[in-house]
């Protein structure tokens, strides 16, 4: 699939499709537990295919588990029945520990089932782009040297910060790379611990390195999907737009009104209804409401596609994920 064809196909669509980060409920579908869908190829595979039945996206998105990564370079990971999984402390504490640091394999940890999983997902879907998810180089290195103490040692220790993230950026360029060769359509990076930096340590510490990934892996066959979730990314769209990406993905903290004058008109910006204060934690009618207006705000734009600020945490009721959905219809029905 000619994902620049695909693309271009979006922003001239006057009635565009929604593409939420949509996966960890499927949960409820097949009535398993988060513990089994991470730990099961075939349970993605087939989570993604009952959730592409269901609803009418323009693409297929994967799990966007911030913890696969981490884990294959060591990190503790804190596994929940029903929560998304997360990263415990930091295997980094100094230069010698990042130099010692040893980038692992493809197929480490779960990275393998991960990538089997989108492998399987290309068979079961066929209608639609299938995007695989990773976690940002800024991000990853943040889980591996504490996420608390991430901000501070890109001043008291930039060169170890460096140093990390230098594997950090390697290791992902040939993960998602392992992606491509089982024909994932494109991949959505999360980059969101980049969002609380200053503009200038963004530019420093995670633009530079974003954009490797994207030179070494986006073509006209795969495309990249930028997300951020920070609240300071207003603040820093220069860098942010440098990283070459043909699509963005903004959290609901994001002001999307403002980043939209300053996306390229030949890329896609997507967002931004809240996942978990609405999707997760709120009713169809204001799910509804809160949906109508982000489209309402954003829609002027061509290249805007709506979307969730993030992804749909594993309980959200599915009559509020439906109820995005009846929205998007209402508004483009109008």
């Amino acid at each position: 699939m000619n994902m620049y064809a695909w693309k271009d196909q979006m922003i001239a669509t006057a009635k565009k499709k929604a593409t939420p980060v949509l996966s960890f409920p499927s949960v409820q579908l097949m009535g398993i537990t988060v513990r089994e869908l991470i730990s099961s190829a075939e349970s993605q595979a087939k989570g993604m295919k009952m959730i592409a039945d269901r609803v009418d996206t323009a693409a297929a998105v994967s799990l966007m588990d911030l913890s696969v990564e981490a884990e294959a370079f060591g990190s503790t990971v804190r596994f929940s029945d029903d929560e998304v999984p997360t990263v415990v402390g930091s295997i980094v504490t100094d230069e010698d520990e990042a130099e010692e640091l040893a980038i692992p394999e493809i197929g480490a940890a779960r990275t393998g089932i991960y990538i089997e999983a989108i492998r399987q997902a290309k068979e079961l879907i066929t209608d639609r782009p299938i995007f695989a998810g990773v976690i940002g180089p800024y991000s990853l290195a943040g889980r591996l040297l504490d996420v608390s103490e991430a901000m501070i040692l890109c001043y008291a220790e930039p060169d170890m910060v460096h140093t990390v993230l230098r594997k950090c950026t390697d290791f992902l360029i040939e993960y998602i790379k392992a992606y491509k060769a089982v024909g994932a359509n494109g991949v959505v990076m999360a980059e969101p611990l980049a969002g609380m930096l200053s503009p200038n340590l963004c530019a420093e510490f995670s633009a530079p390195y974003v954009k490797e990934i994207v030179d070494a892996v986006q073509d006209e066959n795969f495309l990249f999907v930028y997300h951020n979730c920070g609240n300071n990314i207003n603040l820093m769209t220069d860098s942010i737009f440098s990283c070459g990406a043909m699509a963005y993905h903004f959290g609901n903290a994001v002001p999307l009104t403002e980043m939209i004058p300053h996306a390229p008109a030949d890329v896609l910006v997507m967002g931004n209804v809240d996942p978990a204060g609405q999707i997760c934690n709120g009713t169809p009618e204001s799910v509804r409401e809160a949906t109508l207006n982000v489209l309402e705000s954003c829609s002027y734009a061509p290249n805007f596609c709506i979307s969730t600020g993030c992804d749909i945490p594993p309980q959200s009721p599915w009559a509020n994920i439906d109820a995005f959905f009846g929205a998007v219809e209402e508004f483009y029905n109008r």
